[in-house]
């Protein structure tokens, strides 16, 4: 396990990057990230190119044996550029154009980009190609942050234009896909179709999704002509991106073919303020939602089913939430663990030091604007110590939890309810599976599932045949499946299908949908369970059980007395049905019960906020509370850091299984 650290050279005079490069080294540092967002720097003058400041800090890292992660500058084009061409910007569905003065502000489909891109890119790794202490390269920075993974320009309308008609093949096609006789939106041409630019009311559906499908598949295109100039100038390379948590319009999936690596950038505590339902507690505002970070990690882990870095780690108090307090003590050193027992290799800290210019002075690194050391340089020193000799195989898991940008995408665009939110719902689930400590493996539907034992699908949304077809074989296997509410609700062109929900998932589920509501606090919203009351939220259906047992139904309201959740066996397997996004305590109950129906090993339901990981052997225990936990592990646990007692804002870890441990709750 290795520790990295991102470095800004032109931020700092040259006489001070021997001093930052040395103390790195003497941090345990590895990995030095640069010139992300460094293209006017490279080339201050249109086709003056100067690499000689970074062939400097590049030398200096690989003389402290280190090695270096160079970036390709393009999230940041230069002023001479946008004023020589004025069309890279992107442009806002009213016609506003983004224009210079931040980053990503460049259109993924404009020619004059792609071509200025193979420039600067060609250049720069040309340029390196044969230097020794260059590992490999992150492609331009963060695709999609800022909301930029769409554009609305003439680029983009021609671009999109084009997906169709190489998706469609005729307008007939399309338009019988879309069903644009609603509203008088049928299309004699291809031409005539637009982005979904600003109007009345709201766009259709169908059209809206596939410009999301578009959109992100333009992101992909760009991504893979970054990766295959970097590859034809040195094939040892590896080449990777660093995305970010909980993001809603960049595919991940679809740049796993083009990327040897996929990494991604953690910021716990201003995660749990600005993208995700609800006030962040005391814990989280110090610490962060373990949940809402883990799920990201085994996202970004499933994207290859391989080991992934975290490119950048928050290192202390940061700029961009709504609030920025200073972190728990000993937070730092917690996700550095807490990626690692996820399937992390590498944890790369965002920044070396503070920054004393531009947009990011409140974000902190480190080590502070004058050099001197911050609260998270002696976390990540120490974590760089307790992780340097695991050497660890990857996370294996049981279980995996099905995750699709498509039914997210479908569902935001009808939430049919203003709390509706795709994100937190599949969070709801992964927090029972994670309470128990048990590993899962985020993949996409249409992935190969025959290694896990149990598999959760939350929210379904778009099913067709061959989905169904495939999950029916799988169950049938002996996979144990659950589906929850909203699933095989729509066909994948966001239309409802002739049959009801949960469509061709309707034989495997043995009920179907009789009715669904979306409900406000003030209606009722209980089920029961196995013969317990629990409480859910937001969405529910009225199920009408054919062939499937019913294990739990509605109480009060109009639909009272009605299926909520239903059990049916399918060959060796069996296929629960969630017809409710559950509270807490109902998703606890439901996934544990298909937990033991798999018999996938669990522990006991750990308190918010702490959590177990198995990896290798070996079991993290991590502590996002601000109070110590004592936890009793098996018999013949070896600690190896830490022990039975784990810190505020702690970790430690033992040789043995997590489904063996306690936490002892005085």
């Amino acid at each position: 396990m290795t520790v990295g650290v991102c470095y800004f050279p032109e931020h700092w005079s040259r006489d001070r990057w021997e001093e930052d490069i040395e103390q790195m080294a003497e941090a345990g540092i590895e990995y030095v990230r640069m010139a992300e967002f460094s293209w006017s720097r490279i080339e201050p003058e249109p086709g003056e190119i100067d690499l000689s400041w970074l062939d400097e800090a590049v030398s200096l890292i690989g003389d402290h044996g280190m090695e270096a992660v160079l970036c390709t500058p393009t999230a940041t084009p230069p002023k001479w550029l946008v004023d020589q061409r004025p069309s890279i910007l992107q442009e806002e569905p009213d016609g506003t154009v983004r224009h210079y003065g931040s980053r990503r502000h460049y259109c993924f489909n404009s020619p004059v980009y792609r071509e200025e891109t193979r420039r600067i890119v060609s250049t720069m790794a040309d340029h390196f190609a044969d230097n020794p202490h260059v590992a490999g390269w992150q492609t331009d920075n963060e695709y999609g942050c800022h909301e930029t993974i769409r554009c609305w320009c003439d680029d983009c309308a021609t671009a999109f234009r084009e997906w169709l008609r190489e998706t469609y093949g005729d307008v007939d096609s399309l338009n019988e896909a879309w069903g644009t006789s609603f509203w008088s939106q049928t299309v004699r041409s291809f031409e005539e179709v637009d982005p979904p630019r600003h109007t009345a009311a709201e766009h259709h559906p169908s059209r809206l999704l596939d410009y999301y499908r578009f959109s992100a598949e333009s992101a992909v295109d760009y991504n893979a002509l970054h990766a295959d100039l970097l590859r034809e100038a040195n094939d040892e390379w590896f080449v990777a991106h660093n995305f970010m948590g909980d993001f809603d319009s960049c595919d991940v999936y679809g740049f796993a073919d083009d990327l040897d690596l996929i990494t991604w950038d953690s910021y716990p505590t201003g995660f749990a303020q600005d993208r995700r339902q609800g006030a962040a507690t005391a814990d989280e505002l110090r610490a962060g939602d373990p949940d809402q970070v883990g799920l990201n990690h085994d996202l970004y882990r499933g994207a290859k089913q391989q080991p992934f870095w975290v490119m950048e780690q928050q290192p202390g108090d940061i700029n961009w939430p709504p609030y920025a307090p200073q972190p728990g003590e000993g937070a730092m050193r917690l996700w550095a663990h807490h990626a690692v027992a996820h399937g992390a290799d590498t944890v790369v800290y965002f920044r070396w030091r503070r920054c004393r210019e531009g947009q990011e002075q409140y974000h902190a690194g480190l080590r502070k604007q004058d050099g001197s050391p911050d609260r998270g340089y002696h976390d990540a020193d120490r974590a760089a110590t307790e992780l340097a000799e695991l050497d660890l195989d990857p996370v294996d898991a049981d279980v995996a939890v099905l995750h699709d940008y498509d039914n997210h995408w479908a569902t935001s665009i009808q939430p049919h309810a203003p709390d509706w939110e795709y994100w937190t719902h599949m969070r709801q689930y992964y927090r029972a599976l994670r309470a128990r400590s048990v590993q899962a493996d985020v993949v996409h539907p249409d992935w190969d599932l025959s290694g896990y034992d149990a598999v959760v699908a939350p929210a379904l949304h778009l099913v067709d045949d061959d989905l169904a077809s495939k999950l029916r074989a799988e169950v049938a296997d002996g996979t144990e499946l659950l589906l929850t509410v909203r699933s095989g609700t729509k066909d994948p062109f966001n239309k409802l299908p002739d049959a009801p929900a949960p469509g061709p998932l309707a034989d495997i589920v043995g009920a179907t949908v009789d009715q669904h509501e979306s409900l406000p606090e003030q209606l009722d919203r209980t089920v029961t369970y196995d013969g317990e009351t629990y409480d859910y939220r937001t969405f529910a259906e009225w199920l009408d059980a054919d062939g499937a047992t019913v294990a739990g139904s509605h109480v009060g309201g109009v639909g009272d007395g009605n299926a909520a959740i239903t059990d049916h066996d399918v060959g060796d397997g069996h296929v629960a049905y969630c017809g409710v996004w559950p509270e807490a305590d109902l998703a606890d109950a439901v996934v544990s019960d298909l937990l033991d129906r798999a018999g996938v090993a669990h522990s006991e339901r750990f308190p918010t906020g702490v959590r177990a990981a198995e990896r290798d052997g070996y079991t993290w225990v991590t502590n996002f509370t601000s109070d110590p936990v004592s936890v009793t592990p098996p018999e013949d646990a070896r600690w190896v850091v830490g022990d039975d007692t784990v810190d505020a804002f702690g970790a430690s870890v033992y040789e043995g299984p997590a489904a063996d441990l306690s936490v002892d709750e005085g």
